[in-house]
This record gives structure tokens, sequence and C-alpha cells, in this order.
């Protein structure tokens, strides 16, 4: 009870330190529009995890010898942009921000989680755009376990590996470790192509595969594909962060599932540290907010074979939109990130110092799952052309996926945009435009619902819903696909049957689950139901009892995204989370396919 009351002491305290420190937007938590207070404007494009810490550098900032040489103040704006859309944006165009039309927001300095990213772009496009990408700050990727499982693995006493891992994956899952009530050992990753975790677990897999330290190479990555197959083969899903995924099991933590959802993710030792402290998503923390921690806590895994570390740089980018006057102001901002002021700022938000004068254990310690005198063994960055052929690798071992999609073609879906086009032409645009996320292999269907329809699915007359395609196989009807999702600007509007849709849809698939694949629903809808005899509680209710009776390890999760402004997100929000899925919210029309390839990043 002592123990707890110590942790529970030292989470209220990082949590009431967050509260005082941290304020939502730019630099100093101002709503105002960037550039707008006279100051020179250095927007910084971000890894989600680092907006907070970056808001309260920028306010340092102000007040420092760095600030003060400049001939005109200076302010810092960080925005969240995932680091692998950055490397592909800055990729296929230097000469624009094609991710936004707003030159304000258009980035002077780029922090992604690692300098993976900084060179992959100077592999690509040379090194002038990202020349002197510096670290300013690390933290390791481990594993993150509930403390329960940890314990069951060994922990504190004994080393876990990887190499431990995908025994347990390959054998008979917690039965390996005296626990088969526990069933399947189910991993969280993140996307690869856009996720520097996801990145940098996917290179520990081949290391621990190699038994290697340094030096990977292109030979090491076609030699682990057996290994990494295995690995990959428990994924419950993919996904651009692991926001979301952390959010499901802590709302799981605080209900009856439990841990039971997943059994470890792979993450950054700074998301588990946000996760303890009752910050799952590693939001803004507004003045005032009281963080509530889980009931049970994370414990970071470093596994024995080592780790790699998100070394977090800041580059001043050499693109023709930065200004001479904001490279000088952003020059000096990133000499402030190596200074001792600004060091010793990293461990509030759970990031470990390059500065060794600053101790991090005040925040950084086992009262937040974490060990600072962990990882012992640190691994090699890989050349970019190693980095590329083990992302060309995962393309083809990633696990499979059978995706029904289920698109809303009622009369408000043929409501406009603030584009001018219809929710149902946006809807229609995005799910073409990522067909290329499948491969010959995945299993895919798609379905539309309205009234006044009558099937038929699979030869099957099915009251307010038609197949556009049966579920199957892809193969090589991509192109088919493609057309007879174009042909629904075409189709009759009528009510929205959504519930009674989606409890079809979800009983389908549930029958035809295989533990072996990702097993998902994607709806596309604005959220309005009028026409179902089905109620959302009961489909909610029905969606829970298969978690809770033994159906957790054929999942059928739910992604939903929600169109226009009036879309009810949080009726889809409610539906996605019961499943263990997640909402994406396409209110924006002209983020519409930005949000579609967020979704399909799952698959």
């Amino acid at each position: 009870m002592r123990r707890r009351g110590l942790f529970m002491a030292a989470i209220t305290a990082v949590a009431l330190l967050l509260s005082a420190c941290t304020q939502p937007g730019g630099s100093g938590g101002s709503s105002q529009a960037i550039g707008s207070d006279g100051c020179t404007p250095v927007v910084v494009a971000t890894s989600s995890e680092k907006v907070n810490l970056m808001d309260e550098l920028g306010q340092a900032f102000k007040k420092s010898p760095e600030a003060s040489k400049l001939s005109k103040c200076a302010t810092i704006a960080p925005i969240s942009v995932a680091s692998g859309k950055v490397a592909s944006t800055l990729s296929a165009n230097t000469k624009e921000w094609t991710l936004s039309t707003d030159k304000s927001t258009w980035p002077v300095i780029w922090s992604p989680a690692s300098t993976v990213w900084t060179d992959r772009v100077a592999s690509l496009v040379g090194p002038g755009i990202v020349d002197g990408a510096q670290s300013f700050t690390h933290t390791p990727v481990v594993f993150g376990v509930p403390e329960s499982m940890a314990k069951a693995l060994g922990w504190p006493d004994k080393p876990i590996g990887i190499k431990d891992i995908e025994a347990l994956i390959a054998g008979d899952g917690w039965a390996g470790v005296g626990k088969p009530m526990w069933g399947a050992f189910k991993i969280s990753k993140t996307n690869p192509n856009t996720s520097t975790t996801g990145l940098s677990m996917l290179l520990m897999q081949t290391y621990a595969a190699s038994g290697k330290t340094s030096d990977l190479t292109i030979a090491d990555v076609a030699a682990a594909e057996s290994f990494s197959r295995t690995f990959e083969s428990a994924a419950i899903h993919y996904g651009d962060t692991t926001g979301q995924v952390l959010q499901n099991l802590y709302d799981g933590s605080r209900g009856t599932t439990g841990s039971s959802y997943v059994s470890a993710i792979a993450l950054e030792e700074t998301s588990l540290y946000n996760y303890n402290l009752g910050n799952p998503d590693s939001h803004t923390v507004q003045p005032g907010e009281q963080l509530t921690p889980p009931s049970e806590k994370l414990i970071a895994i470093y596994p024995s074979e080592g780790s790699m570390w998100s070394d977090n740089p800041a580059v001043v980018l050499g693109t023709p939109w930065v200004t001479s006057e904001q490279k000088t102001a952003a020059q000096a901002f990133v000499a402030f990130l190596h200074t001792k002021t600004a060091q010793e700022i990293l461990p509030k938000y759970g990031f470990r110092p390059l500065d060794t004068g600053v101790d991090p254990s005040g925040t950084l310690n086992a009262s937040v799952g974490i060990d600072t005198a962990k990882p012992t063994i640190t691994l090699g960055k890989p050349d970019a052309p190693v980095v590329s052929a083990a992302l060309d690798q995962w393309t083809q071992i990633r696990k499979p996926s059978a995706v029904l999609e289920l698109i809303d073609i009622s009369g408000s879906m043929n409501d406009k945009m603030s584009d001018g086009r219809t929710k149902l032409s946006g809807a229609i645009q995005g799910a073409q435009s990522t067909l290329d996320n499948f491969r010959a292999t995945d299993e895919i269907g798609v379905w539309a619902f309205t009234t006044n329809l009558n099937g038929p699915i699979d030869g099957q007359a099915v009251p307010n819903l038609v197949s556009v395609r049966d579920f199957a196989p892809l193969g090589g009807g991509k192109e088919d696909l493609r057309n007879g999702i174009g042909d629904l600007a075409n189709a009759t509007h009528g009510g929205t049957p959504m519930y009674d849709a989606l409890s079809y849809a979800y009983d389908y698939m549930k029958a035809r689950a295989d533990e072996g694949r990702i097993n998902a629903i994607v709806l596309l809808s604005d959220g309005e139901d009028t026409n179902s005899s089905t109620t959302i509680d009961s489909l909610i209710q029905k969606i829970r009892a298969d978690a809770t009776e033994g159906g957790n390890n054929k999942s059928v999760r739910i992604f939903a995204i929600a169109y226009g402004a009036d879309a009810n997100i949080d009726q889809l929000r409610r539906l996605a989370q019961a499943s263990g899925g997640q909402v994406f919210n396409a209110k924006d029309p002209t983020k519409i396919n930005e949000v579609f390839q967020s979704v399909m990043n799952n698959f």
C-alpha cells in the first residue's frame, strides 16, 4: 500500500507540473494566427509527442540569450505532422509544402522523431534540404507491457528479448509462460512507412534475427524475413501513431476488459510515460486539467538484444520558402535546444536529455515504469538503403487484411461540403484513392446502404444493402473495384439504416474472421441513423460481448470515417471504440484523402 501511495503521489506531482506548464496551440498557448504578434514566425513541424514540449521550449527561448541576440523577436509555433509524412512530402516536392495551402503554416524547422527520416530525405533529394540535422534529445523504443503481464514474462528479474516474444507468438501464446487463459500474444505496431516507432521496431526485429548490434545489411534483412513475418502475425492492426491503441487500453483498464485487448505495444518510452500519467494520447494538457492514471501501469521492457533510439533532431529546412530572417531565428532556436536551460525541460515531458549534467530521475523512474539505466545495448542506425529494403520487405510480410468497406449512400450524404462537393463524392474519392494499399492476397468487399435496396449480398437479398463488390481476395480486380465505387455517384438516395447495416456487416465479418488476419469494417458515414430497428446500445452490447466471451483473438474492429461538418462523430466514436477500432474526422473536405490514408495505414 505504501508503494502504491508513493506511485500515486509521484503521478499527481508530475500531472500537476504538466498542467501548470503546458498550453494549447503555439508558443504561449495563444490562439492568434501565426505571425500576427509582429515577431518572426518560426513554424516547427514536429512529431506529435513533442508538440507540448516544443511549446514550452518556445516560451523559454523568448527569454534566452540566444533570442536576445536577434534583431527582431521570434515566435516558435509547433505543428504536429507525422515524421514519415514529412519525409514523403519533402522527398516528392522541395519547392512547396503540399500539405497545406496556408503558407503561414509552412515549416521552417523540422523535428522528426529520428534522423532515420532526415537521412532518408537526404538520400532521395540530396542533403541540402536537411543539412545539419542534429539530435537535441532522445527516447528509446521499448515494449509497453501491462504490469501483470510483464511479471508473467519474468520482469524484473529476467531479461526479456524480441526472440522470447517471437517464440510465444510462434508457439502457444501466453500458455508458453503458464497463462493459457490470456490466449494469443497480441502486439500493437504502427505502420513503418509513417511512424518512427514502427520503423524502429521493424529494424529491431531484423537485428534480433541477425544477432547483430550494428552494421545491419540488406542481406540481413532478407535473412530475417521468416522471423519478421512471424512477428507481424501477432499485430492487432497498424496505424499512424500509438495514441489510439493506448487510449483503447486505458479505457479497458478502467472498465472490465482489462489488458486482453493487447499484450505488448511497441512505443517510445516517452509515450509510455504519458500513458502512466493518465494521458494515453499525449494530448496537450490544459490548465486545470486533472489526469487520472490507469488502474494498471505499463512497464517498459527494454529488449535484451538492444533498442534503437528516437534521437529527435531539429533542422532548419533548406527550402525556398524559408526566408533569411526565419533562417536566422530558427538557427538561434536550434542552438538554444542544446543549452542546459532547454535540456532541463525535457524530462518533464518524458524525454531524456543529452546533457549528462541533467538528472532525469525526478520524473523518469520506476513509478512510471521506466528504468533510465536501460537499454544496456544501443543498436546502430542502418544506412538508408538498408532501411528502404526493410520497408520493401514489410510490404510483403505484413499481416494480411480482410476489410469490408460499408458506404452510406443515403440522402444526407448528398449534402454539400464547404468545397462544393457532396459528402458522398468525397467518400468515393477517398475510397478510390487508397485502393493501392491493398495487396492482391488481401480480402476486400464493398457494400453500400440506404433504404429501398434489397441486395444482393453474396447472391442473397438483404434489406437496405447492396454489394458493390462481394467480399473476396482482391486479386487483379482493383480497377473494376475503382469503377464500381465510382458508380455510387449515381445511386438512389433514401434513409439511413446505419445501425442495421453495420449489425449485418459485423455478423458477416465475425463469421469469416480469421486469427491470422486483420479483420475490419471501414464505415463511411455522417453518423446520423434515421431508419434502423437496431439501436446503437444493442449493437455496442453485441460487439462488447464478443470481446468478453472468448472472441478477442478473432476481433472485427470498426474504423469509422465521419463526413461533413454536421457529422455525428460521437456516435461513430462509440461504435469504433467498442470494437477496439478508431474514428477518423473527415469534416474538413480538403483532408479527405489524407484521412482515408490514415485509416488504410492500419491494414
